[in-house]
């Protein structure tokens, strides 16, 4: 069973910086890929951002990469997501998901565990 918990969401303004985390309980987390996603009020749920078994193994949606960083904490069992330059659009509920296997892709096929979300509102 796995279960995984976000934390870290709020009200930012425009330019500013937010650090999303996930909490993963279970077992051999360290042989999951995991992911961000995320939904907007009326739009659909978009990939943003996943990091598999290796430092260096990332992937970035093109409306983020260069302003957000995904990382990962083995002893913690963590993945956050820490947010900068945010945007108007970037407001939406985040989401965490996990996948088993080092394979990445940008979008949420073969995710099989998903956190119930936070939301994170960018307004002046």
């Amino acid at each position: 069973q796995v279960q995984l918990v976000e934390s870290g969401g709020g009200l930012v303004q425009p330019g500013g910086s937010l650090r999303l985390s996930c909490a993963f309980s279970g077992r051999t987390f360290s042989r999951y890929t995991l992911a961000w996603f995320r939904q907007a009020p009326g739009k659909e749920r978009e990939f943003v951002a996943t990091i598999g078994w290796t430092p260096g193994a990332t992937l970035y949606s093109d409306s983020v990469r260069g302003r957000f960083t995904i990382s990962r904490d083995n002893a913690k069992n963590t993945v956050d997501l820490q947010m900068g330059s945010l945007k108007r659009e970037d407001t939406a509920v985040y989401y965490c998901a996990a996948k088993s296997g080092p394979v990445l892709r940008k979008d949420d096929y073969g995710m099989a565990y998903w956190g119930e979300g936070t939301l994170v509102t960018v307004s002046s």
